[in-house]
């Protein structure tokens, strides 16, 4: 006997204009009721084990297909663009992944470990002679498109062009699709072009970089068709760019206020990996997603309604105290547990480029904590505001005691 979630009476909590702590405590309080909660949107799992179910039950469907459609906008005529793995269910989804996922794997990211060091190092040599920086323009911003551009084997003239389109194409996550869609549509087919080009490119004349990794991928003579390798090209881009963004500034936000764990990060590079872990469970700079029910579901006794969408708060699984222990407290040396953390996601829409995120963040955080052994907070940190999707500071002034 199942009870509809339209029929329950549970907590509501309205997420309009809190920020990332408020939520939390809102979050914490209204679990304390229920596993379930009411929103303005639709209804909320914030416990860690229901999110994990949620996101591993392949009925409850990816709403980034939505995004346009709830903020009003219709779709553009003309030509159908091939749908993004992000927001891809199904077979299809499955064939996708099979097929570019050995690409994405742990070895053949550590392969841009150098260029990684190489990128860091000369944007930290940019302003180390200074003894202060804004840490979010001159460093988070410029770090990771040149490490995508070397992915995908696009020359350093182009990395411009690459963060503009970056930077828009992003705002679909911003809340104001209404007026953004215009420069999201032009930076999409001006980014199709270009990776259309590439890959005529590739297929006479093949290189050592993801597009032609991806271009000769194949099972049982299946690969990917232009419009499919497009669409992976800029899933990367989307992925690895402002996702990698906005994490290392909040990775730098929490530690610069730790300066004994941000000299042991100096002084031991093998904590590195769980400091990343520990960073993206305790801020990390995706703090949900959204799911909808493609059919009736039924859930711990629970019918959602085809249709009815639910948020899986991936913040408040990160801070679960049944999961975690002492969940507020960051320690970049906790021990690992059973759990993982979810800024990453789980289930079939689990990160594709974790992998590459982990690296470029493991690369990054020693060489800085080395070169800006004091780093310290210098003014007044501004974050983005709670309704941007990818989530961080916008501003984020740093000093330390310049070198040569």
């Amino acid at each position: 006997m199942t009870t509809s979630v339209t029929e329950m009476d549970l907590p509501e909590v309205d997420l309009v204009g809190l920020g990332r702590d408020e939520m939390l405590r809102a979050f914490a309080e209204a679990a304390e009721q229920s596993w379930l909660i009411r929103t303005p949107l639709g209804y909320a799992v914030t416990r860690y084990h229901d999110v994990n179910a949620v996101l591993r039950d392949r009925r409850f469907h990816s709403a980034i297909s939505l995004i346009p459609e709830m903020a009003g906008v219709e779709r553009s005529p003309g030509p159908r663009r091939q749908q993004s793995i992000l927001a891809m269910e199904g077979d299809e989804h499955t064939r996708l992944r099979r097929l570019a996922s050995p690409t994405f794997t742990p070895r053949a990211t550590d392969k841009l470990r150098p260029f990684m060091r190489e990128v860091i190092n000369e944007l930290v040599d940019s302003v180390v002679a200074e003894g202060a920086c804004e840490f979010v323009a001159d460093i988070c911003e410029p770090y990771p498109i040149p490490v995508i551009c070397e992915l995908l084997g696009a020359p350093k003239s182009d990395w411009r062009r690459f963060s503009k389109w970056a930077v828009d194409i992003f705002r679909i996550f911003n809340n104001d699709v209404a007026n953004d869609m215009p420069a999201i549509q032009e930076a999409m087919a001006e980014l199709d072009s270009y990776v259309g080009a590439m890959i005529e490119k590739r297929r006479h004349a093949p290189a050592d970089d993801l597009l032609s990794r991806l271009i000769a991928a194949e099972e049982e003579g299946d690969r990917l068709s232009t419009a499919e390798l497009v669409m992976m090209a800029e899933a990367v881009l989307m992925a690895g760019t402002d996702t990698t963004r906005n994490q290392l500034a909040c990775c730098v936000a929490l530690l610069a206020g730790k300066p004994d764990q941000w000299r042991a990060l100096a002084q031991d590079p093998e904590l590195a990996a769980p400091a990343v872990e520990e960073c993206l469970r305790h801020l990390g700079a995706v703090r949900g997603t959204i799911r909808f029910a493609s059919d009736d579901i039924d859930y711990r006794g629970v019918t959602f309604p085809k249709g009815t969408l639910v948020m899986a708060s991936l913040a408040a699984a990160n801070h679960d105290p049944e999961v975690w222990f002492d969940p507020g407290r960051f320690d970049i040396a906790r021990q690992a547990g059973a759990a993982s953390q979810m800024t990453f996601g789980s289930g079939i829409h689990f990160c594709l480029g974790a992998s590459l995120a982990r690296a470029e963040l493991q690369e990054a955080l020693p060489v800085l904590a080395r070169r800006m052994p004091d780093l310290r907070v210098d003014g007044e940190v501004e974050w983005k505001p709670p309704t941007v999707g990818i989530w961080g500071p916008s501003r984020l002034p740093v000093a330390f005691t310049p070198t040569r």
